[in-house]
């Protein structure tokens, strides 16, 4: 597996705590990596030959000293850098200049979370700060904004930005698929979001986990370099992946004859109540705690 991109979670906390969240971010969530941690991700990233790096959680600008000097020394190796964030921070155009400043010339990308989920209208007032801020500065910027469950058309904000759909997975398979439309269970017969053999990119959690997907863990990079983490992963006899590849989640359901009601609202969800039936199986494959709600 050749990986271009790392996706890292500075932290699981986050000051919000939306119900379309994927990895349960909220004020309540553990995890959170060190400069040094990061300093170490970095060398073991260039090792690997990744190229970009992002810095997401959660919510990254909660620890701001840690992120600002993370992101100079990815800069320093050559990464190209791109920061997510609800721009919780940006309370006045003046005040989010002050907080990009530092970054200028070494994110490449901006990405600002902004939806109902987040704020009382789709673009919030912060959000609009931030961009307005990040485009004085010469940071590039987009919105990231995802449409309420059952909302189809794709609305886009200035140009700046376009709903995209709920994925039915973390928070949302518990608060959102209620009000959605379900579909049998035998249709989810293969895996739309993810390319789990050739991915281009993981995500790296505060504990070392490396998820292929959110809550699908290939290896542990404080226990086995990411070099080697990629080397050696076959997707096919992975226990999850292999499954997932063959069938998509009904397979997965298939294969371990696990519990399912007759239909979900989308193959993600489908593949979340699964992984989640698996979790006691495969412990150090389907993790961490936080990837599921389960805080304690």
């Amino acid at each position: 597996m050749k990986l271009e991109g790392l996706h890292i979670l500075l932290t699981y906390q986050c000051n919000y705590e939306c119900d379309h969240c994927f990895v349960w971010g909220s004020p309540r969530q553990t995890g959170t990596l060190t400069l040094g941690q990061i300093e170490d991700i970095l060398r073991q990233a260039k090792d690997a030959g990744v190229t970009s790096i992002y810095f997401e959680g959660g919510e990254p600008f909660l620890y701001y000293a840690i992120l600002k000097a993370a992101v100079h020394k990815a800069a320093e190796m050559g990464f190209s850098i791109g920061i997510v964030s609800n721009a919780y921070w940006a309370t006045s155009v003046a005040d989010a200049e002050e907080w990009l400043r530092p970054l200028v010339g070494r994110v490449s990308d901006l990405a600002v979370s902004s939806d109902l989920y987040h704020c009382e209208k789709c673009l919030g007032e912060n959000p609009q700060n931030a961009m307005v801020a990040a485009k004085w500065l010469g940071i590039p910027t987009g919105v990231i904004t995802v449409a309420q469950p059952e909302e189809k058309s794709k609305e886009s904000y200035d140009q700046l930005a376009e709903e995209s759909a709920v994925m039915y997975r973390g928070r949302a398979a518990e608060k959102l698929s209620i009000a959605a439309s379900k579909y049998p269970w035998e249709g989810f017969d293969s895996c739309p979001h993810e390319d789990l053999r050739e991915p281009g990119r993981v995500h790296l959690d505060p504990l070392g986990n490396v998820h292929i997907c959110q809550g699908i863990v290939i290896g542990n990079l404080f226990e086995k370099s990411l070099k080697q983490i990629c080397e050696e992963y076959d997707a096919d006899t992975h226990p999850i992946c292999g499954p997932l590849l063959s069938g998509g989640p009904a397979a997965l359901v298939m294969e371990y004859n696990l519990p399912h009601a007759s239909s979900y609202a989308d193959a993600c969800h489908l593949c979340y109540r699964a992984r989640d039936n698996l979790r006691l199986r495969f412990p150090n494959l389907l993790a961490p705690n936080q990837m599921y709600g389960a805080l304690g």
